[in-house]
Order: C-alpha cells, then structure tokens, then sequence
C-alpha cells in the first residue's frame, strides 16, 4: 500500500498542472503532495481518501437543509407544474455553477475557493470569497441550531405525555443545545478530514427518508378537508378549491417561493473541500459526484413537496411538520419524524463548520501545514459564537434574510461565473466566446436573484408583515 501511494505521489509530481493547453480538463489530476516546495494549497499535501459513494453522501447532506420542510409550502404558492418548472431550472443551475468552479479550479490546480478569489481578483477577492462563506455557513449553522433549540423541547414534552411545557433543565432549549453540541457536534468537527463524516452524512441523508416516507404514508391517511383548518361542520359547505391541486398559481407569495427553491441547492463552498479528499480526483469523477447528488436531492425535494401539498392543499403552512402536528400534536409517527429531522439536521452541522474553518485558515494562516491546535481551536471558537448567537438572540430571521439574500446568490451564481470569466485564459476562450458569455448570464441571473431577495425583504420590513422564507 505504501509502495502504490508513492509511486502514486511520483506520478502526480511528473505530470505538470498546465495554466494552458496540456491535458484535458476532463481528466485532469492534481499534485498530491508537497515535494517540490511549490507554492501548493496547505491542504493538499496528502492524498484523497474518500471514495465516490461517501464523497455523494457529504455533499448531498450539505445540499440537504431544513428548507425542505418549506417546499410544500412553495407548491401551494406555485403549483405543481410551475413548481417542477422552478425546482429542475434550479437543480440545473446549480450542476452548470459546480462545472464552473470545477473548471476554473482545474486550469491553476487549486482545490479552494477562496483560494479561486485570490487567483481571479488578488488578495480582495480571497478576503470576499471568505467572508462570505464564513456568514453563509454561520447562518446555516445557527438555523440548524435554532431547529433544534425549537424542536428538541417539543418532542421530549411529547415522548413524556405532557401537554404543556414546564421549567424543567431538560425543557430548556438552550441547555440542549449546548448539550447536543458538546456531545455529538463538536466531536465530529474535530476530524481530521471532511471525508470521514460520510458515515454520519449517510445516516442523516437515511432520516430525511424516513422524513420522506411518513410524507408519503400520511398522504394517505389524512382525509381532506379537515374541520379544524376551515371549520367546517355538516351545515358548513366546504369550499370546492379546497381539496383541489393547483397546477399554476400566482398569489402574492409566489415571489417569495423563488428564493426558497434557489437557497435550496446550496452547496458550493463544500464542493472542493469535497473533492480535495476524492480517491482518483478528476474533473469529470467530481462532476459526476455533483450531478448525482443535486439528482437525488432533487427526487426527494420534489416528492416531498407535492406529497405535503397533496395532503393539506391549501392549508399547508411554512413548516410542514407543523402542519401536521395540527393534526394530531401526540402523532406517534410524526414525533419520531421530528426526531429524525433533528438528527438529521444535528449531522448537517460539522459539514458545514469544515469550508469555515478551510476559509479562515486560507485568509490567517495560508501558508501553515496543518496543526491540531489551530483545527481544535477554531472548531470550538466557531461552535461557541453559534451556540451564543442561537441563545441571545431571539429571532434572527431578518439577519437570515439579509444573508440568505447576499450570500446564497453570490456563492451559486456570481462567485463561480466570475472566477471562470477571470481565471480562464483568453486565449483558450475569448470574452466573446459562448461559454464567457454563459458565464456572464449567468454572473447577472445571480444579481437579479440578489436584487429580488433584498427588494422583498425590504417590502417586509416597510409593511411590517414578517413572512418564513424557509431555510437552507
């Protein structure tokens, strides 16, 4: 084994990532170690380990976020074909921003976003790609944390037959949720490599199923209409639209659906990371990790959304297992759905605390080899600020919003369309060729995404009416 990885190490060394021309993008492979004293990414200096399955599972947990217990509430606001229409534009998008980032990274051989900022725009662009995925991540995080400081009470109050909450230590959220972060969080950010979680991602990505199949089933075991969303009684007529699927709508919620759908496919700043520690790390070998991913992401965003929405019609509210809950708060079904979504969620965080950590160590430390102190330091720092922000603060959605808005578009649209534009030679692809000008479209489609958010958030705050746009 030892013999293969350095003869493996030797040849990565003799062959020469080209700036220009050389080997196709498709096949390209990267130096491994850190022989020669190049100017190489710290992080690269070993080998990938992580096979194409667990790279899957990683990356489709970082998709994965707690915006899927919104999509229901989206079909309601869109319909069933406007929807499909939506969610696969998306779903495509976001296959052709991973092929940009993998194709820019491909050209210099760097596996780093912020590294890909440096690279196009100089030391401004390393310190903007960092930025803003450190709030990115920080604001997911902290949604994550606040599902659980919300959710976790509920079900121990319902696994325990009460119906109303009490003082007790174990009913506090924000004493579970330093708990959950002591005890299975923070441990899982300690790892060495990303690549490791796989098995956690798995196990996570398994909840969401099990989220997916109670869906399913309740489908069809709740009757439509039910009387406690309209009241209705034998001498009520019920409305005939009530249990009828929309296939186009437009409502003034339809807007806010858009942003729901785009914030739901993100994933990039774990994408090199991600392939950093691939077995075989090719171009085409990553793409297809992503394809694969935002496909199966894809089936169950959208079986979840028209399963929920078939149900409750209507009457589906922001949060899907709330709506539920209406239903029947004791619902021994949903109950282990909600724990299930808590687990999930809870396993999500250390996927996203690893490309944070990666941006912080890239703007302070770049030219460090890895250290345990640094890598355990950082983790705690990080878990810290999220757990006092999570407990402080109580109701951060507005901030959510302001980065979802900013954050979320450049990471998917802009950042990627950029760095192709500026970091792919102009002699191998001019500014007028068609794959620049797909670049720049596609630059602008993420400012449009952008101006949108922030004008309905702004809209909110004028009226005063405070709308859930779902989370990642």
């Amino acid at each position: 084994m030892e013999l293969q990885k350095l003869s493996n190490g030797s040849h990565h060394h003799d062959v020469a990532v080209p700036v220009e021309g050389g080997i196709p993008p498709e096949e390209e492979k990267f130096l491994q170690h850190k022989s020669d004293g190049s100017k190489r990414p710290q992080f690269t200096d070993f080998e990938g380990k992580t096979s194409f399955g667990m790279s899957v599972f990683n990356l489709s947990n970082a998709i994965m976020g707690s915006g899927i217990l919104g999509l229901s509430y989206a079909m309601s606001n869109t319909g069933i074909v406007f929807f499909l229409i939506l969610l696969t534009c998306i779903a495509c998008l976001s296959c052709y921003s991973i092929h940009l980032l993998l194709r820019s990274a491909g050209v210099v051989g760097i596996r780093a976003y912020e590294q890909l900022g440096l690279r196009a725009f100089g030391h401004p662009g390393k310190i903007i790609a960092a930025v803003i995925i450190t709030l990115h991540n920080i604001g997911a995080m902290s949604s994550y944390l606040f599902i659980v400081k919300s959710e976790l009470p509920l079900v121990i109050q319902a696994f325990l037959g009460q119906t109303s909450s009490s003082d007790d230590w174990f009913m506090n959220g924000n004493y579970l949720i330093i708990m959950v972060t002591v005890c299975i969080i923070l441990p899982l950010t300690l790892m060495k490599h990303l690549g490791y979680l796989g098995y956690t991602s798995g196990f996570s990505l398994s909840c969401m199923v099990f989220f997916l199949s109670a869906v399913i089933y309740k489908r069809f075991n709740i009757v439509c209409p039910l009387e406690l969303f309209g009241n209705y009684s034998m001498s009520t007529p019920v409305p005939e639209n009530t249990c009828i699927a929309k296939f186009f709508t437009i409502n003034q919620e339809t807007a806010y659906t858009i942003p729901i759908l785009a914030f739901a496919f993100v994933c990039h700043p774990e994408v090199l990371p991600i392939y950093t520690e691939l077995t075989n790390p090719t171009k085409r070998r990553m793409q297809n990790i992503g394809n694969v991913s935002i496909l199966g992401m894809f089936i169950m965003y959208f079986f979840t959304a028209i399963f929920g929405y078939l149900t409750f019609y209507e009457n589906t509210e922001a949060e899907l297992l709330h709506t539920y809950s209406k239903v029947d708060p004791l619902d021994t079904l949903i109950l282990c759905v909600r724990l299930a979504v808590l687990v999930a969620v809870t396993l999500t965080v250390p996927v996203v605390l690893f490309p944070i950590r990666r941006a912080l160590l890239q703007l302070l430390f770049p030219q460090r080899p890895f250290h345990w102190l640094r890598h355990i330091t950082i983790a705690m720092c990080l878990l810290f600020a999220v757990n006092l922000l999570v407990i402080l603060v109580p109701n951060i959605r507005d901030i959510f919003g302001i980065t979802g808005a900013t954050t979320a578009p450049s990471l998917i649209f802009i950042l990627p369309g950029l760095f192709y534009i500026r970091i792919i030679p102009t002699d191998q692809e001019p500014m007028n060729s068609r794959p620049k000008i797909q670049a720049a479209c596609f630059t602008a489609l993420g400012f449009i995404f952008m101006t949108m958010s922030l004008t309905f958030i702004g809209l909110d705050w004028v009226s005063g009416e405070k709308r859930s746009l779902g989370g990642h």
